[in-house]
């Protein structure tokens, strides 16, 4: 993802390549691959499969918001990196933590374990809203820049597709978080994981809160990339 938004900013330039238009293909892999890697992460029972997955559809935002070839695609796809980026690894440090508290690898086997790791799973509910692009969390933004990127470039058919990924977001991530505090018994013997553990998720969680408020510093930060003025 960093190297496609190089190349198309650096390298050609995203004036060139929307004028020459035989790049246009870019932009429909990259939004069929964010949909159908949200498809199979709702088939994945291993948690941190599921995170893979879902990895792999939000790095195609990345691409998509660059492959729009319009400076509100490419700023929102660059923040996108950075939201993304505190979203996801608060998730993969709460599956982690999971493992650690319980052994517990797969998503059946985790009811109502977020009644005895209340800390964990909260961060993982807030990894999980930024991540699908909710406020007051990071992704929000850089999934409305991605937006209006496609608003700008004339390609509104990207916008339902942002939605509809969203909407795949909430069904493989949701789940977890309402099957952790309210289904069945935890099992005995299981608590939070050690402070070093938790104390980092929690850090990352902060973050995505931060980076809703924060989040023109870092538009101002990335406007020389793609040349966009505030919305």
């Amino acid at each position: 993802m960093f190297t496609v938004l190089k190349v198309i900013v650096y390298l050609f330039g995203p004036e060139f390549l929307r004028q020459s238009g035989y790049a246009d293909w870019l932009m429909y892999i990259a939004g069929a691959s964010l949909l159908l890697a949200s498809c199979i992460a709702l088939t994945k029972d291993n948690l941190k499969a599921r995170l893979a997955y879902s990895t792999v559809s939000q790095l195609a935002y990345v691409v998509l918001g660059a492959a729009l070839f319009v400076p509100m695609g490419i700023v929102g796809g660059a923040m996108h990196i950075a939201m993304h980026a505190f979203g996801k690894i608060t998730l993969f440090f709460c599956a982690g933590a999971i493992y650690v508290a319980s052994g517990k690898t797969e998503i059946s086997s985790m009811d109502g374990i977020g009644r005895v790791m209340p800390v964990t799973l909260t961060a993982f509910l807030i990894g999980s809203l930024s991540v699908i692009g909710l406020p007051p969390f990071g992704g929000a933004w850089s999934k409305y820049f991605l937006a209006l990127g496609s608003m700008e470039s004339g390609h509104v058919v990207f916008v339902a597709v942002l939605m509809i990924s969203s909407l795949l977001n909430v069904a493989y991530l949701l789940p977890v978080v309402a099957r952790g505090f309210f289904a069945g018994a935890p099992g005995s013997g299981i608590k939070e994981a050690p402070v070093f553990c938790v104390v980092p998720l929690c850090v990352t969680a902060f973050g995505c809160l931060l980076l809703f408020f924060f989040a023109d510093e870092l538009f101002q930060l990335l406007q020389p990339i793609g040349g966009a003025s505030a919305p």
